[in-house]
């Protein structure tokens, strides 16, 4: 038995934790990573995507306790993935991409500005700086109709809220799309298109989550979390076989 086949066996017994660790018994997704890679201890491993390890190190720790075992499946595609720059200016658009394209739309919609939310999910994939800038009117007014909605909310829903959208990944897809190093011109376009989308998922969020507490119903915002974690967990093993 290799140390790599070995080591998986942890995937079943060994609990993903919060937060970066001394070598204790205890790992965050990156941290196991790198033990079953046959790396040094680190929370950045050589063998991982930066952008991918970005990503996840955000997203493991936003999620609760028995959320966070949903990243053990990715932990053996991650290994392997760090490769070009290229890839990692690919992943890091894939990132923007879906926090504006899926992300944003998701809260929008559950916020009641549905339209916002078709025109958002209608763009073009964002693979470029010239697609975000093709994009960045429809992201800006999603962004100003959002933050109209948050507003006309309740303030003390946003700590609902808030926790909600990071545990859905937006914040995860923020820390991936800046890890790449592009052109300035893509870098500038990425950023500006990912901003837009990241406030209006953020606003939207603290709309529905107002909505849902004036019904007395914060359950209503949980299959909305669902949907999106599972979209990006996908998202992860997409960008996982990017240069493969």
């Amino acid at each position: 038995m290799s140390i790599m086949e070995d080591r998986l066996s942890l995937l079943e017994t060994v609990e993903l934790d919060q937060g970066a660790h001394s070598p204790d018994g205890k790992f965050c997704v990156m941290e196991l990573a790198a033990y079953l890679a046959n790396e040094p201890w680190s929370d950045h491993p050589d063998c991982v995507s930066p952008v991918i390890g970005a990503f996840l190190r955000s997203w493991n720790d936003s999620l609760n306790d028995q959320d966070r075992q949903m990243l053990k499946p990715l932990i053996p595609k991650v290994i392997g993935t760090a490769t070009s720059k290229r890839d990692e200016e690919t992943r890091a658009w894939m990132a923007t991409d879906w926090l504006a394209r899926e992300c944003a739309p998701a809260w929008l919609r559950l916020a009641g500005l549905t339209a916002q939310a078709e025109a958002l999910e209608k763009l073009a994939p964002l693979v470029s700086a010239a697609s975000a800038r093709k994009a960045q009117p429809k992201l800006d007014t999603a962004r100003k109709d959002s933050a109209a909605a948050w507003d006309a909310a309740w303030d003390a829903a946003w700590a609902a809220a808030g926790a909600a959208a990071w545990a859905a990944a937006w914040d995860a897809a923020w820390d991936a799309a800046g890890a790449a190093a592009g052109d300035a011109a893509g870098a500038a376009a990425r950023a500006a298109a990912g901003d837009a989308a990241w406030d209006a998922a953020r606003d939207a969020a603290r709309a529905a989550a107002w909505a849902a507490a004036r019904a007395a119903a914060w359950d209503a915002l949980t299959p909305t979390v669902r949907i999106l974690q599972q979209s990006a967990l996908q998202l992860v093993e997409r960008m996982c076989e990017v240069g493969r």
